[in-house]
């Protein structure tokens, strides 16, 4: 993990290269995690999952930060944001995610969390002067929710698939776009990417822990030693080197382009699936990740509107 560089101002706009790297370096790894949870799921509780997610993601971050001759204790004007993000972006959807795996296919799971950039540029818009939506800006997000709803398509429920799931991907969603929402407005001197990295997965294990050990007692635990490659992959270069390169990215780029991993994840997902897990990939699947690619390229290739009122 290379060494987070000190942000650019706000009005400097950050280049092309910049977002397509940190966009495909996240997508990349949290489109994998669909597949580490998938293997888990069913064996492992969701509690269990999350919590194990979230302290290995800290663990690691915490050393690195260490080896930078950082500390990893929170500072007084980051705890809020700490507990913020370690709901919204970590042990909330975490769970729910695990949850809904055992049911669904990691592709259509992944689909429907999709639906967040709509969501987040939305919100942007009202909030945000420099995230007002251009004509093409809003092409790109019309066009990748085309492509979503042709990557769904009528066969949602087909698999097993039950509407307790499906609206646990939805609330996965729907809790990922507030937390993108909120890092943009952390103020500087605490939006570090690395430290918002690091307090959310701390957060995110200890409440997962928590709730683990209220619902399913100790006992939830135990069957993680047999799936310990799997939690540490999932931990560690399925969330920790994500969530970083996420954070950096919204910090830089703003939540509305950086929320187009939503996009891109299911791709990946719906690959690793048919690659690993024998999934079937059907041609309009194939078409329709084209269609989400090419809103992403809309997005994100558009120059936000800096200094707008």
């Amino acid at each position: 993990m290379a060494t987070i560089a000190p942000e650019a101002p706000a009005s400097l706009e950050p280049s092309r290269s910049f977002i397509a790297v940190h966009l495909l370096v996240s997508s990349f790894f949290w489109g994998s995690s669909f597949l580490f949870i998938k293997l888990m799921s069913g064996q492992v509780s969701p509690f269990a999952i999350a919590a194990g997610r979230g302290l290995l993601g800290a663990t690691s971050l915490a050393l690195w930060l260490l080896w930078l001759g950082q500390s990893p204790l929170p500072r007084r004007n980051e705890i809020r944001h700490w507990l913020i993000l370690g709901a919204t972006n970590g042990w909330i959807p975490n769970i729910l995610v695990a949850y809904a795996l055992i049911q669904l296919a990691s592709g259509p799971a992944a689909m429907i969390q999709a639906a967040g950039p709509l969501v987040t540029a939305i919100v942007a818009h009202l909030i945000f002067a420099e995230e007002r939506l251009s004509g093409r800006r809003m092409g790109g997000i019309l066009i990748g929710l085309a492509g979503v709803a042709l990557l769904i398509g009528p066969r949602l429920f087909e698999g097993g698939a039950t509407t307790l799931s499906v609206l646990a991907m939805v609330a996965t969603m729907l809790s990922y776009a507030a937390g993108n929402i909120y890092v943009r407005a952390v103020p500087a001197p605490a939006g570090d990417p690395m430290r918002l990295a690091l307090g959310q997965q701390v957060v995110s294990g200890l409440g997962a822990s928590s709730l683990a050990l209220i619902f399913a007692g100790p006992a939830a635990f135990p069957p993680l030693r047999d799936h310990w490659t799997t939690m540490l992959a999932l931990g560690v270069v399925c969330t920790a080197i994500p969530m970083t390169v996420f954070m950096r990215l919204i910090r830089a780029a703003g939540p509305t382009r950086a929320a187009m991993t939503g996009y891109l994840v299911p791709t990946v997902a719906a690959i690793m699936g048919v690659l690993i897990l024998g999934e079937t990939l059907e041609l309009r699947q194939i078409a329709a990740g084209c269609i989400i690619l090419a809103g992403v390229f809309l997005v994100t290739m558009a120059p936000r509107r800096v200094g707008a009122p």
